[in-house]
């Protein structure tokens, strides 16, 4: 397949500039230095290493350039991908799917031109028919376009683009987007979401409900987006027209995941931080990186562990002596420790449980953690009387670090003995972790019939249709 008109001996087509002197400057010169300029502002931030994609919003610079700056200084300087896929918002047609610009050769910008990656935009659409051309789609769409000059003073070559506009309401067609598109989500490439966020609330009113999308998306869970979408628009927040003008193509992205990527939320501000004169109606301005997790990053040390049991034994003694529990002076060297994950931490007295109780969140550090579900497994589970002082020497304690959890749709995908389960339905939950099997005899079904049963309370079938989550656990 010939991938440019250049190949075929034709003029090759340029995308020109449509937003510049609109959105951004149209001299090169002093966009260079505008762009510079926000770019050094976050010359300090943290980068990750492995940025798989990036929510970005798409106003005119001097509102949102500065959240817009936090994503790309995210990546390493030295990284580089094969292809950028640019996805984003209809503001001008009703596409009723997606268009991909497979006619472009390039994108211009007053900075020069960034090529397009025709074949994969030809392969896209040969893939399935939610996927078309649609010119009028890109010819006034800014929501690309304003990414490219920050990609262009970002990298020093630019990877050839994937422009994707979505305009649909059709959830089945969002997923088949997400299908195609799911094997591109490697190493090799990059995803841009292009996605401003609350629209014209008052200065007040907008962190709220900014707060709310942002929370859902770090979750990483579609359904938990669209659920915070409906509860914005359920508020009665006035003057709230939408939570993101590009929950389209956030929720496709989203549908891409898995348990192997984290969502880091990088900053947030409205249009009322630029503006401090007009906080009546604003606009909401979210930067995300999803970051592909590593396995490395779940390891733990001997010390770390032992500095683990330490913290949990801390814990249980501060609480039976009624002090507020001590923090460790050395964890500075032991930074495994200040990752947020979850964990859960059972006792055991002459080999028979005598608590246990675990906290899935990543939303405190793991030694943190580790001391509050020690103190909550000796005195709050309610399976037991609370741990007295004399009996404490008689304590051992079994720690499980979890690794993120990831979602399945078929019980294929988990493995007895080496994962726990997790499972959700409305309000009801419950979960074995992954040593539970090396206790009893059961097949992998009997032991997720057990969890829906007894621990989520769903009945013995009720996990055919509740949502299933695997996780591994480090266990010492």
């Amino acid at each position: 397949m010939n991938t440019s008109n250049q190949q075929q001996g034709k003029e090759p087509v340029v995308r020109t500039a449509t937003q510049a002197g609109r959105f951004y400057d149209d001299d090169p010169r002093r966009l260079a230095h505008e762009v510079d300029l926000l770019l050094e502002q976050h010359a300090e931030d943290r980068t990750y290493a492995d940025v798989a994609a990036l929510i970005v919003p798409h106003a005119g610079y001097y509102f949102s350039g500065n959240v817009a700056a936090t994503a790309y200084m995210s990546i390493p300087k030295e990284k580089t991908y094969q292809r950028i896929f640019l996805l984003g918002p209809s503001h001008h047609e009703w596409l009723n799917g997606a268009s991909v610009n497979s006619a472009a050769d390039y994108y211009s910008t007053p900075l020069g031109q960034v090529a397009v990656d025709r074949e994969t935009a030809h392969k896209l659409i040969a893939a399935d028919n939610v996927f078309t051309y649609r010119p009028e789609a890109h010819d006034r769409e800014h929501c690309i376009e304003v990414q490219l000059p920050l990609l262009q003073r970002r990298f020093q070559l630019v990877p050839p683009i994937v422009p994707i506009i979505i305009s649909t309401n059709d959830f089945r067609k969002l997923k088949r987007m997400a299908d195609v598109l799911k094997p591109y989500l490697t190493a090799d490439n990059l995803f841009i979401v292009s996605s401003d966020f609350s629209h014209y609330p008052k200065y007040e009113d907008a962190c709220k409900v900014d707060a709310l999308t942002a929370k859902a998306i770090e979750s990483g869970d579609v359904e938990e987006f669209i659920a915070a979408i409906e509860e914005n628009e359920r508020s009665g927040v006035r003057n709230l027209a939408t939570s993101a003008c590009g929950e389209l193509a956030i929720a496709t992205l989203l549908m891409m995941m898995d348990g192997q990527y984290e969502v880091k939320h990088l900053l947030y501000q409205n249009s009322g931080d630029a503006d401090e004169s007009d906080h009546r109606r604003v606009v909401g301005y979210h930067a995300f990186a999803i970051v592909r997790r590593s396995e490395e990053a779940f390891s733990l040390t001997e010390e770390d562990k032992r500095l683990l049991k330490e913290i949990a034994l801390r814990s249980i003694e501060d609480s039976l002596a009624d002090k507020t529990i001590r923090p460790h002076a050395s964890l500075e060297r032991h930074p495994h420790l200040l990752r947020k994950c979850g964990a859960f931490v059972s006792l055991h007295k002459q080999g028979r449980l005598r608590g246990c109780i675990g906290h899935f969140g990543e939303d405190i550090p793991l030694h943190k953690t580790v001391a509050e579900m020690a103190r909550a497994a000796a005195f709050d589970d309610p399976r037991f009387m609370p741990v007295t002082r004399s009996e404490l020497a008689d304590i051992d304690i079994e720690i499980s670090v979890l690794t993120p959890m990831r979602r399945i749709r078929s019980l294929d995908e988990f493995e007895l003995h080496r994962h726990g389960i997790y499972i959700r339905k409305g309000y009801r939950s419950g979960t074995f972790l992954p040593q539970v099997a090396d206790e009893v005899d059961w097949t992998k079904e009997e032991f997720v019939g057990h969890c829906s049963q007894d621990k989520a309370g769903i009945g013995w079938n009720g996990w055919k249709d509740a949502e299933l989550y695997v996780y591994e656990a480090i266990v010492f």
